[in-house]
């Protein structure tokens, strides 16, 4: 949700905080800030709105500081305003923090330290954290530091300056993403990658709990007891350039474009000998049951991966909202199979259900983009999708990713309990291969796509229909259409149109009827034709024209079970189109955060 950058190092702070906090907004805010030791005093520049607004406040600042953190803010606790944007400080403004994730106890934390003679300006459960480091202060800071997050209830990734510490960043870490990078002679702490990639792929994770102290030549990591422990480096293997738009008006547009490479790389990496890579450290006959867990476009993916579940394997399937799936008691044990799906691997609702599935004894896979991820880390096996980073909101090629993975997936499940043959595995392995140049050929014919949004992008409402396996598709493009353009979308079964979705049809209803299913296409065309009688204006995705519908997108043929990777693409083209005439921010929708740290 919200965004940590903090540096120090031998350059001026200033400018790397801001372009590392440009690198952030795609997670969300309304509101940010920096701090900035200077000499012995710190200095705090705060605004609310577009980071632009902070940079021209900043434009004619000159400062030599070295060491400084930055902050964008998504409001949770206070509404958007400088008194409670970030960083946050003591009274005597010599310790500055800031903070992404949720105190929990802060109501009676912030009522023990006004007993205590503290004023609060803010609104925030953050500013508790400065107030309590001003509390407990004494010479060794660590130690200090150790005594507030003893205190400290809920979620926290915390970057902290201390003015009579010269030169060193602290960071502190506990389920809330944190990284901290080290470069030539300067070290970084950010809540993801690319805000720091332009200067490092130097990356240590952080764990629950870690403290680390961080000079411009040393790192230095401590558990919670504050025992000195040794942290692994990683390699960031993409480039900051692919973390740019590369030329495209928005990042969502380039994503999609993506795709064809995207799910080419995915099904390549995760292929020996034309069947799938993928080892488990379990036995996969004992497994009864499986569960897909996921959030929003994740959610989605699960939803197909729960039907092909049950027609590859003939085992019992779920797809589960991450968010209920803890407080719905699933019947789990340790003959069952939680597979979760995030393209962050910081989700905090799946590591929620996670945990729960660990607790409960199933087996845990996930299926994540980013590696070394929570929850990356923490499932007994993990699958990558390495689709590269995504920046829009709105997910696109990671959804795309997550399809061919399960493919990949079930197809090595059905091999290992005997569903398919070898020479079947391989017929499937062929037509996944075919899968990059299909899309490519919608993508290289989306001006008709273009078109019919800028005839459509002045409707304010818009339904979704489809039967079987295409209603899966109709979720996932009612979702791209709802959070990009703001138009109210819904999906519904096309069979349910009778059973009260109907009375909302009238004149120039806008409805995208989504029709790739032989055996059901008779009945869709009824369907169809009933919205059609009432005054609904029709956008028909099918395999070949039916003649039907005000207009018509044809998607190329594919094997049922994969249709879905396929199919997807002219509504995520329709979505982005209907936003981009709508003048809609794309990238950055309103109200929303790409990764959403906190419950």
């Amino acid at each position: 949700m919200c965004g940590i950058i903090g540096y120090t190092g031998k350059r001026q702070a200033l400018k790397i905080l801001l372009n590392g906090l440009s690198k952030l907004e795609y997670r969300g805010y309304d509101s940010s800030g920096i701090a900035l030791l200077d000499n012995c005093d710190i200095k705090i520049e705060k605004s609310i709105g577009k980071l632009e607004k902070l940079i021209n406040r900043l434009e004619n600042t000159i400062l030599d500081s070295t060491l400084g953190i930055g902050h964008t803010r998504w409001a949770t606790h206070g509404e958007p305003t400088v008194a409670n944007a970030h960083p946050h400080f003591n009274k005597k403004q010599t310790i500055a923090v800031v903070h992404n994730g949720i105190i929990e106890n802060y109501v009676s934390l912030k009522e023990e330290l006004i007993e205590n003679g503290y004023e609060f300006i803010s609104e925030t459960d953050s500013e508790v954290i400065a107030h309590l480091l001003d509390y407990y202060l004494e010479e060794d800071f660590l130690k200090t530091i150790k005594k507030v997050i003893d205190r400290l209830e809920g979620s926290y990734a915390l970057g902290i300056i201390n003015s009579s510490i010269k030169d060193t960043l602290f960071a502190v870490r506990n389920e809330s993403p944190l990284i901290v990078g080290i470069g030539d002679d300067e070290s970084f702490v950010a809540s993801d990658v690319p805000a720091i990639l332009e200067y490092t792929n130097k990356i240590y994770y952080l764990d629950n709990k870690n403290i680390a102290t961080l000079n411009k030549d040393n790192i230095t990591f401590y558990d919670q007891c504050l025992n000195q422990i040794k942290k692994e480096v990683h390699t960031i293997k993409w480039s900051a350039s692919k973390a740019s738009k590369a030329g495209y008006e928005h990042f969502m547009l380039k994503e999609i474009m993506e795709q064809p490479e995207v799910i080419k790389n995915t099904i390549n990496t995760h292929l020996k000998n034309r069947l799938p890579d993928i080892e488990f450290n379990f036995d996969l006959n004992c497994i009864s049951n499986i569960f897909f867990v996921g959030c929003g476009t994740a959610y989605n993916a699960g939803l197909n991966a729960k039907f092909l579940v049950e027609k590859m394997l003939g085992i019992k399937a779920f797809a589960e909202v991450a968010s209920e799936f803890r407080y719905n008691e699933p019947l789990i044990d340790e003959n069952s199979l939680v597979i979760l799906l995030s393209q962050s691997g910081e989700t905090a609702d799946t590591i929620a259900a996670l945990r729960l599935a660990k607790e409960k004894k199933a087996k845990v896979i996930s299926i994540v983009n980013v590696v070394g991820s929570s929850i990356a880390r923490e499932s007994d096996n993990v699958i990558y999708t390495w689709a590269g980073p995504e920046i829009a909101v709105a997910s696109t090629k990671a959804f795309t990713a997550q399809l061919a993975v399960i493919y990949l997936l079930l197809i090595k499940m059905a091999l290992l309990r005997q569903k398919i043959t070898i020479e079947e595995a391989h017929d499937y392995i062929k037509e996944l291969k075919e899968i990059p140049n299909k899309v490519q050929s919608i993508l290289d014919n989306q001006k008709q796509i273009k078109d019919l949004a800028k005839i459509f992008y002045k409707k304010e409402h818009a339904y979704y229909l489809g039967r079987g396996f295409d209603y899966y598709n109709a979720i996932e493009g009612a979702l791209k259409l709802k959070e990009i353009s703001y138009i109210h979308a819904e999906a519904y079964m096309a069979g349910e149109l009778k059973h009260g979705t109907i009375a909302l049809i009238e004149e120039g209803t806008l409805v995208v009827a989504l029709c790739t299913n032989d055996l059901l296409e008779p009945k869709m065309i009824s369907n169809i034709k009933e919205v059609i009688t009432r005054g609904a204006e029709v956008i028909v995705i099918s395999n070949n024209d039916l003649g039907i519908g005000d207009h018509n997108i044809n998607v190329p043929i594919t094997n049922p079970y994969f249709k879905n990777i396929i199919n997807v693409i002219p509504l995520q083209l329709f979505a982005y189109y209907m936003a981009y005439y709508r003048k809609c921010d794309i990238d950055k929708p309103k109200n929303l955060a790409k990764s959403v740290t906190v419950e």
